[in-house]
């Protein structure tokens, strides 16, 4: 069922995990979807296995902590379609886990501009083209910072995480009048690759003791979610079937959170 017939959607961290899983599930369903993220390599290579498979996509290749880029790659999106209709605001980073006051000013900074400046960014540039016809802008925020504390050494992740949390709810209301929908999406434990690029730093010292029930997410008797569940739930949410809903924050963790929180 083609429930994006005619719209145009940018996905941010579009090269990988939850973003490449809707980049393609967006264009199965009819958008033209352009896939941005840092590095061209993956990118391009999700762009053309989009096509490959009978959709329409794009890379873009920007850094969304960086206005003058973001500005622009925003602008390549509406030059090739001529509109842009959903954003989906997904990039970010875990970035550097430690104890405060091991937690350098740069590894506080480089955590905050790209989760929390970067998805202001992404918006900003986006919304003056989402104005036009009225839309939709899902933002990747987290359990954590908003349903979950006990992630020792979290503390700018989880910061970033819940300041997307207010901006969500704020331009749901600024951009109401203007028919742009916007809502945001926590996830829990999802198999994707940014684990992998977290960079953990003496937590063992300032770790509180706690002690989990067996099997941390109960839904699946501990397995992590996929990518492709949360792909679903932003299409859902990008599409008419949404119609009513903004300002809302979804948690999709399989009640992982109930018991960590």
């Amino acid at each position: 069922m083609k429930r994006l017939e005619g719209r145009v959607a940018l996905v941010t961290g579009g090269s990988s995990g939850i973003g490449e899983a809707t980049a393609r599930l967006f264009a199965q369903r009819g958008a033209k979807v352009a896939v941005l993220a840092r590095e061209s390599e993956e990118l391009t290579r999700v762009a053309d296995e989009v096509s490959a498979s009978g959709g329409e996509a794009i890379p873009v290749v920007a850094d969304i902590s960086k206005p003058d880029r973001m500005e622009q790659a925003v602008a390549e999106v509406v030059e090739q379609w001529g509109r842009l209709d959903i954003l989906f605001a997904n990039a970010g980073v875990n970035g550097v886990w430690a104890p405060l006051d091991e937690l350098q000013p740069e590894e506080w900074r480089t955590t905050i501009d790209v989760n929390l400046t970067g998805t202001f960014l992404t918006v900003k540039y986006a919304v003056p083209y989402l104005k036009r016809q009225g839309g939709s802008i899902v933002v990747t925020s987290s359990i954590n910072g908003t349903r979950v504390f006990s992630n020792t050494g979290a503390t700018a992740y989880a910061c970033s995480k819940a300041g997307q949390v207010v901006l969500v709810k704020m331009l749901a209301l600024q951009l109401a009048k203007h028919s742009v929908r916007v809502n945001a999406i926590c996830p829990g434990s999802i198999s994707t690759e940014i684990e992998e690029s977290t960079q953990r730093e003496d937590l063992a010292r300032a770790r509180e003791p706690v002690e989990y029930p067996a099997g941390t997410i109960p839904l699946t008797d501990g397995r992590p979610g996929h990518p492709d569940q949360v792909a679903e739930l932003v299409l859902f949410l990008a599409s008419d079937a949404a119609h009513h809903v903004t300002g809302s924050v979804i948690t999709i963790d399989g009640a992982q959170s109930l018991l960590i929180g």
